[in-house]
């Protein structure tokens, strides 16, 4: 048993993660371990996104990209519109995501139609 404590012990400072709690309209996001893992974390998520293309499925870019900061959902027309916001920028530094620190990934009957404010705009129109 004593083993068992030493070893957790020991090894507690190395454990790693992330933490997220949502709300409306922000996330709050706690970095364990490295202070620039948040700044590592957007640019592979702007590196991701700069390589999807149109048409891409829904649940391929979840596959690559995994939960988003935040999601809308919505019908019009008849199609389906999903939108998921990723970090990509961090504005404030008050460890808390917001929507103008994503970027939008707007999807049309599950297929990738747009990225950026601009795409987002499209569904107001």
């Amino acid at each position: 048993m004593k083993k068992v404590l030493l070893i957790a012990a020991l090894t507690a400072p190395l454990l790693t993660g992330c933490v997220i709690a949502v709300s409306d309209g922000e996330a709050e996001t706690h970095w364990a371990g490295n202070n620039s893992s948040w700044e590592k974390h957007h640019q592979s998520n702007r590196e991701t996104i700069a390589s999807l293309g149109l048409d891409t499925s829904y649940q391929s870019v979840l596959n690559q990209l995994k939960t988003p900061d935040f999601t809308e959902l919505l019908k019009k027309d008849g199609d389906v519109y999903q939108v998921l916001f990723y970090a990509t920028q961090s504005i404030h530094s008050d460890s808390k995501t917001t929507k103008d620190e994503c970027t939008p990934l707007v999807f049309k009957n599950d297929k990738l139609v747009g990225i950026g404010a601009s795409a987002l705009q499209m569904l107001t129109n």
